[in-house]
């Protein structure tokens, strides 16, 4: 793929490129609730209920937390407040960049435009996005494709968007379940896995690896 040079590099926001620290949020809400093994147990459901929570159609980020985090709640028998489900809300736009992001970014930036596709609210993306140390050509959210990744209405917005085809972009994502595979099924043949190990590989999507974002530049041959 180092010979390939896209139109656009796209990303993932959100556990790609910004430290995501939902399972924090749930420590610090529940961990002197209950047990580490129970606590590692609700971590698991309350990340499957939220991918579960948007795989229909399009509702408010703040609905889908609230209603994943009373799910967990409910199957490991803790309490759930609905001030619960605000706090961990409203501690997205607070989340900073992993370590490696700001230079890899800024690197890459350089030579090729950079695109978000995040499974966002326009009025919380930006923040984290200014973290990131990088220039964005574009930053497109699921409250404006009125779809949450990896539902394949969300990535042809972006394509409309942009107005290139899927040969014409590299993705790039840590995640499988919300990006890769279906970046994979609609054409995107150039895709890019930053193993942050929140996700077994799975070669069968075909794509490069890399660590973390220092790994990028070499990728497109910079």
């Amino acid at each position: 793929m180092a010979s390939f040079r896209p139109k656009y590099i796209t990303f993932d926001c959100y556990g790609t490129l910004t430290f995501f620290q939902m399972a924090e949020a749930a420590r610090d809400l529940y961990g002197s609730r209950i047990d580490e093994p129970r606590m590692q147990e609700f971590i698991k459901n309350f990340a499957a209920y939220r991918l579960d929570e948007i795989l229909g159609d399009w509702k408010p980020y703040a609905d889908v937390i609230h209603n994943a985090l009373e799910r967990a709640c409910k199957r490991n028998a803790v309490a759930f407040s609905p001030d619960d489900a605000k706090m961990v809300y409203e501690r997205v736009p607070t989340w900073g960049p992993h370590a490696d992001v700001p230079a890899g970014l800024a690197k890459v930036a350089k030579e090729i435009p950079l695109v978000i596709l995040s499974n966002a609210m326009n009025a919380q993306i930006m923040s984290n996005v200014e973290k990131l140390g990088a220039p964005f050509h574009a930053v497109y959210t699921a409250e404006q494709a009125q779809a949450y990744k990896p539902r394949f209405k969300a990535f042809e917005y972006m394509l409309d968007m942009l107005g290139c085809g899927p040969e014409d972009i590299l993705h790039c994502s840590s995640s499988f379940r919300y990006d890769l595979m279906s970046a994979h099924d609609l054409g995107i043949k150039n895709k890019v896995w930053v193993n942050r190990a929140h996700e077994p590989a799975n070669p069968y999507y075909g794509y490069t690896e890399i660590a973390n974002i220092s790994g990028l530049p070499g990728v497109v041959g910079l």
